[in-house]
Protein backbone atom coordinates (compact mmCIF):
# COMPACT_ATOMS: atom_id res chain seq x y z
CA UNK A 1 0.00 0.00 0.00
CA UNK A 2 1.18 3.35 -1.37
CA UNK A 3 1.51 6.39 1.23
CA UNK A 4 1.94 10.21 0.06
CA UNK A 5 4.14 12.64 1.73
CA UNK A 6 5.42 16.17 1.35
CA UNK A 7 8.75 17.24 2.64
CA UNK A 8 8.54 21.11 3.37
CA UNK A 9 12.11 22.83 3.74
CA UNK A 10 14.05 25.65 2.79
CA UNK A 11 15.80 28.43 4.67
CA UNK A 12 15.31 29.83 7.72
CA UNK A 13 12.44 32.70 7.96
CA UNK A 14 10.54 31.48 4.85
CA UNK A 15 7.65 30.49 6.61
CA UNK A 16 7.64 26.84 6.39
CA UNK A 17 5.74 25.97 9.65
CA UNK A 18 3.43 28.68 8.61
CA UNK A 19 2.73 27.03 5.21
CA UNK A 20 2.07 23.55 7.27
CA UNK A 21 -0.27 25.07 9.81
CA UNK A 22 -2.42 26.63 6.83
CA UNK A 23 -2.20 23.42 4.91
CA UNK A 24 -3.20 21.28 8.05
CA UNK A 25 -5.93 23.91 8.12
CA UNK A 26 -7.07 23.74 4.37
CA UNK A 27 -7.15 19.71 4.16
CA UNK A 28 -9.35 19.53 7.64
CA UNK A 29 -11.40 21.87 5.76
CA UNK A 30 -11.83 19.96 2.80
CA UNK A 31 -12.31 16.25 5.23
CA UNK A 32 -8.88 15.01 3.88
CA UNK A 33 -6.81 13.08 6.63
CA UNK A 34 -3.02 14.22 7.35
CA UNK A 35 -0.34 12.91 9.73
CA UNK A 36 1.66 15.95 11.09
CA UNK A 37 5.44 14.86 11.69
CA UNK A 38 8.24 17.90 13.32
CA UNK A 39 11.57 17.21 12.35
CA UNK A 40 12.99 20.24 13.94
CA UNK A 41 14.45 19.20 17.54
CA UNK A 42 14.76 23.07 18.04
CA UNK A 43 11.31 24.07 17.43
CA UNK A 44 8.38 24.95 20.58
CA UNK A 45 5.70 26.62 19.52
CA UNK A 46 2.77 24.56 17.31
CA UNK A 47 -0.33 25.87 16.06
CA UNK A 48 -1.60 22.30 15.51
CA UNK A 49 0.15 20.02 17.99
CA UNK A 50 2.36 17.49 15.92
CA UNK A 51 1.52 13.75 15.51
CA UNK A 52 5.15 12.68 15.73
CA UNK A 53 7.86 15.31 16.97
CA UNK A 54 11.52 14.66 16.50
CA UNK A 55 11.46 16.10 20.34
CA UNK A 56 10.06 12.64 22.00
CA UNK A 57 13.66 11.07 20.45
CA UNK A 58 15.96 13.63 21.14
CA UNK A 59 15.91 17.34 21.32
CA UNK A 60 18.74 19.85 20.09
CA UNK A 61 18.84 21.65 23.48
CA UNK A 62 19.90 18.28 25.59
CA UNK A 63 22.48 17.61 22.90
CA UNK A 64 24.15 21.24 23.17
CA UNK A 65 24.08 20.50 26.84
CA UNK A 66 25.79 17.27 26.99
CA UNK A 67 27.40 17.50 24.37
CA UNK A 68 28.71 20.55 24.03
CA UNK A 69 27.69 21.36 20.76
CA UNK A 70 26.74 24.75 18.47
CA UNK A 71 23.20 24.68 17.34
CA UNK A 72 24.57 24.00 13.83
CA UNK A 73 26.58 20.79 14.93
CA UNK A 74 23.96 20.12 17.70
CA UNK A 75 21.42 19.49 14.70
CA UNK A 76 23.49 17.61 12.57
CA UNK A 77 24.03 14.87 15.59
CA UNK A 78 20.38 15.28 16.21
CA UNK A 79 19.91 13.93 12.48
CA UNK A 80 22.21 11.51 12.61
CA UNK A 81 20.90 10.23 15.72
CA UNK A 82 17.00 9.94 13.97
CA UNK A 83 18.94 7.97 11.05
CA UNK A 84 19.90 5.31 13.82
CA UNK A 85 16.63 4.66 15.24
CA UNK A 86 14.34 5.15 11.85
CA UNK A 87 11.85 2.58 13.50
CA UNK A 88 11.16 6.07 15.34
CA UNK A 89 9.60 6.89 12.31
CA UNK A 90 8.80 3.37 10.36
CA UNK A 91 6.70 2.08 13.62
CA UNK A 92 4.43 5.27 13.29
CA UNK A 93 3.80 6.01 9.36
CA UNK A 94 3.44 1.65 8.66
CA UNK A 95 -0.09 1.92 10.57
CA UNK A 96 -1.49 4.91 8.03
CA UNK A 97 -3.45 4.71 5.02
CA UNK A 98 -3.30 5.95 1.18
CA UNK A 99 -6.10 8.53 2.48
CA UNK A 100 -3.54 10.60 4.46
CA UNK A 101 -1.19 13.09 3.78
CA UNK A 102 2.25 12.51 5.59
CA UNK A 103 3.33 16.71 6.58
CA UNK A 104 7.34 16.57 7.31
CA UNK A 105 8.46 19.93 9.24
CA UNK A 106 11.94 20.29 8.53
CA UNK A 107 14.56 22.78 10.11
CA UNK A 108 15.78 25.99 8.49
CA UNK A 109 19.51 24.95 8.20
CA UNK A 110 19.83 24.17 4.23
CA UNK A 111 23.24 22.27 4.81
CA UNK A 112 21.24 19.28 6.18
CA UNK A 113 20.02 18.49 2.47
CA UNK A 114 22.42 20.70 0.08
CA UNK A 115 25.72 19.96 2.19
CA UNK A 116 25.54 16.41 3.75
CA UNK A 117 24.14 13.68 2.95
CA UNK A 118 21.45 13.58 5.90
CA UNK A 119 17.79 14.71 4.42
CA UNK A 120 19.05 12.65 1.30
CA UNK A 121 19.92 9.57 3.28
CA UNK A 122 16.14 9.88 5.13
CA UNK A 123 14.43 10.21 2.14
CA UNK A 124 15.87 6.98 0.21
CA UNK A 125 14.80 5.11 3.36
CA UNK A 126 11.39 6.73 3.56
CA UNK A 127 10.79 6.47 -0.37
CA UNK A 128 12.68 3.76 -1.84
CA UNK A 129 15.20 1.05 0.69
CA UNK A 130 12.54 1.05 3.89
CA UNK A 131 8.81 -0.80 4.10
CA UNK A 132 7.29 1.99 4.36
CA UNK A 133 7.23 3.27 0.13
CA UNK A 134 6.42 6.70 0.54
CA UNK A 135 5.17 9.07 -2.45
CA UNK A 136 7.16 12.28 -1.60
CA UNK A 137 7.31 15.62 -3.03
CA UNK A 138 9.33 18.55 -1.54
CA UNK A 139 7.83 21.41 -1.41
CA UNK A 140 11.19 24.20 -1.13
CA UNK A 141 10.01 27.63 0.41
CA UNK A 142 11.92 30.92 -0.88
CA UNK A 143 10.78 33.97 0.60
CA UNK A 144 9.26 36.43 -1.51
CA UNK A 145 11.14 39.39 -0.03
CA UNK A 146 14.56 37.97 -2.06
CA UNK A 147 12.99 39.87 -5.12
CA UNK A 148 14.20 43.00 -3.85
CA UNK A 149 18.02 41.87 -3.81
CA UNK A 150 18.48 40.21 -7.14
CA UNK A 151 21.65 38.50 -6.36
CA UNK A 152 19.98 37.16 -2.83
CA UNK A 153 17.15 35.71 -5.00
CA UNK A 154 19.47 33.58 -7.27
CA UNK A 155 21.25 32.13 -4.13
CA UNK A 156 18.16 31.31 -2.78
CA UNK A 157 17.63 29.84 -6.48
CA UNK A 158 20.48 28.00 -6.14
CA UNK A 159 20.03 26.51 -2.87
CA UNK A 160 16.43 25.09 -4.55
CA UNK A 161 17.84 23.35 -6.77
CA UNK A 162 20.54 21.97 -5.37
CA UNK A 163 18.07 20.59 -2.99
CA UNK A 164 16.55 19.11 -6.46
CA UNK A 165 19.89 17.26 -7.15
CA UNK A 166 20.31 15.91 -3.83
CA UNK A 167 17.35 14.50 -3.17
CA UNK A 168 16.46 13.46 -6.13
CA UNK A 169 12.19 13.27 -5.64
CA UNK A 170 9.66 16.04 -7.21
CA UNK A 171 9.64 19.42 -6.11
CA UNK A 172 7.62 21.88 -5.74
CA UNK A 173 9.27 25.54 -5.68
CA UNK A 174 6.85 28.44 -3.38
CA UNK A 175 7.64 32.00 -3.06
CA UNK A 176 6.24 32.63 0.47
CA UNK A 177 4.77 35.62 2.37
CA UNK A 178 3.61 37.15 -1.10
CA UNK A 179 1.37 39.01 0.94
CA UNK A 180 4.70 41.47 1.72
CA UNK A 181 5.34 42.48 -1.75
CA UNK A 182 2.09 42.48 -3.86
CA UNK A 183 1.49 45.89 -3.11
CA UNK A 184 4.86 46.93 -3.83
CA UNK A 185 6.10 45.07 -6.98
CA UNK A 186 4.49 45.53 -10.38
CA UNK A 187 2.72 41.85 -11.41
CA UNK A 188 4.99 41.95 -14.45
CA UNK A 189 7.86 42.69 -12.71
CA UNK A 190 6.75 39.73 -10.33
CA UNK A 191 5.82 37.09 -13.00
CA UNK A 192 9.66 37.13 -14.07
CA UNK A 193 11.21 35.68 -10.92
CA UNK A 194 8.91 32.68 -11.17
CA UNK A 195 10.92 31.29 -14.33
CA UNK A 196 14.11 32.75 -13.09
CA UNK A 197 16.74 33.70 -15.90
CA UNK A 198 20.15 35.78 -16.51
CA UNK A 199 17.98 38.82 -17.90
CA UNK A 200 16.61 39.89 -14.24
CA UNK A 201 20.39 40.57 -13.41
CA UNK A 202 20.98 42.13 -17.17
CA UNK A 203 18.32 44.88 -15.89
CA UNK A 204 19.16 45.39 -12.12
CA UNK A 205 18.75 49.20 -12.02
CA UNK A 206 20.40 48.70 -8.59
CA UNK A 207 23.83 47.80 -9.72
CA UNK A 208 26.25 50.60 -10.51
CA UNK A 209 29.36 48.84 -13.13
CA UNK A 210 31.41 51.39 -12.24
CA UNK A 211 31.49 50.83 -8.46
CA UNK A 212 34.64 49.33 -8.53
CA UNK A 213 36.24 52.07 -10.52
CA UNK A 214 35.26 54.27 -7.92
CA UNK A 215 35.37 52.67 -4.66
CA UNK A 216 38.21 51.21 -2.59
CA UNK A 217 37.95 47.27 -3.64
CA UNK A 218 38.62 46.72 0.37
CA UNK A 219 35.72 48.14 1.02
CA UNK A 220 32.83 45.68 1.61
CA UNK A 221 30.01 48.04 -0.25
CA UNK A 222 32.35 47.98 -3.29
CA UNK A 223 33.26 44.27 -2.80
CA UNK A 224 29.57 43.52 -3.23
CA UNK A 225 28.56 45.37 -5.63
CA UNK A 226 31.17 46.04 -8.25
CA UNK A 227 32.32 43.77 -11.00
CA UNK A 228 33.96 40.60 -9.80
CA UNK A 229 30.25 40.43 -7.97
CA UNK A 230 28.52 40.70 -10.67
CA UNK A 231 30.39 37.90 -12.64
CA UNK A 232 29.66 36.03 -9.84
CA UNK A 233 26.33 36.56 -9.69
CA UNK A 234 25.71 36.14 -13.66
CA UNK A 235 27.52 32.65 -13.47
CA UNK A 236 24.90 31.61 -11.09
CA UNK A 237 22.29 32.88 -13.27
CA UNK A 238 23.79 31.14 -16.23
CA UNK A 239 23.65 27.87 -14.06
CA UNK A 240 19.99 27.82 -12.82
CA UNK A 241 18.99 29.24 -16.44
CA UNK A 242 21.05 26.48 -18.04
CA UNK A 243 19.95 23.63 -16.12
CA UNK A 244 15.92 25.01 -16.31
CA UNK A 245 15.28 23.57 -13.18
CA UNK A 246 13.32 26.04 -10.95
CA UNK A 247 10.15 27.24 -11.19
CA UNK A 248 8.39 29.04 -8.32
CA UNK A 249 4.60 29.17 -7.58
CA UNK A 250 2.94 32.21 -5.36
CA UNK A 251 1.98 31.29 -2.14
CA UNK A 252 0.13 33.64 0.25
CA UNK A 253 -1.12 31.77 3.42
CA UNK A 254 -3.77 34.28 3.97
CA UNK A 255 -5.55 33.15 0.92
CA UNK A 256 -7.18 29.73 0.79
CA UNK A 257 -7.55 29.33 -3.06
CA UNK A 258 -3.28 30.11 -3.07
CA UNK A 259 -3.12 27.20 -0.37
CA UNK A 260 -5.51 25.08 -2.30
CA UNK A 261 -3.25 25.58 -5.42
CA UNK A 262 -0.03 24.37 -3.78
CA UNK A 263 -1.79 21.47 -2.60
CA UNK A 264 -2.79 20.46 -5.85
CA UNK A 265 0.53 20.72 -7.17
CA UNK A 266 1.85 18.59 -4.61
CA UNK A 267 -0.94 15.77 -5.00
CA UNK A 268 0.05 15.98 -9.13
CA UNK A 269 3.67 15.60 -7.59
CA UNK A 270 2.62 12.35 -6.03
CA UNK A 271 -0.46 11.01 -8.11
CA UNK A 272 -2.55 10.87 -4.71
CA UNK A 273 -5.63 11.44 -6.46
CA UNK A 274 -4.59 8.69 -8.85
CA UNK A 275 -4.36 6.06 -5.25
CA UNK A 276 -7.85 6.94 -3.90
CA UNK A 277 -10.61 4.93 -3.81
CA UNK A 278 -13.35 6.46 -6.01
CA UNK A 279 -16.42 7.42 -3.84
CA UNK A 280 -19.96 6.91 -4.01
CA UNK A 281 -22.42 9.67 -3.57
CA UNK A 282 -24.14 7.49 -1.08
CA UNK A 283 -20.63 8.24 1.04
CA UNK A 284 -20.80 11.85 0.48
CA UNK A 285 -24.40 11.80 1.66
CA UNK A 286 -23.21 9.97 4.92
CA UNK A 287 -20.34 12.23 5.97
CA UNK A 288 -22.80 15.23 5.40
CA UNK A 289 -25.51 13.28 7.95
CA UNK A 290 -22.42 12.48 10.16
CA UNK A 291 -21.65 16.42 10.25
CA UNK A 292 -24.66 17.14 10.74
CA UNK A 293 -24.98 14.77 13.86
CA UNK A 294 -21.83 16.53 15.25
CA UNK A 295 -23.33 19.99 14.96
Amino acid sequence: MSKFGALVMGPAGAGKTTFCNALIQHLRLNKRSCFYINLDPAAEDFSYEPDLDIKDLISLEDVMEEMGLGPNGGLIYCFEFLLQHLDFLTSALEPLSEEYLIILDLPGQIELYTHIPVVPTLVKHLTRFGSLNVSLCAAYLLESTFIVDRAKFFAGTLSAMSAMIMLEIPHVNILSKMDLVKGSVPKRTLKRFLDPDTSLLEDDGSVDPLRNARGDPADKDSLMGGASFQRLNKAVAQLIDDFSMVSFLQLDVQDEDSVGGILSYIDDAIQYHEAQEPREPNDEIADYGDDEMMG
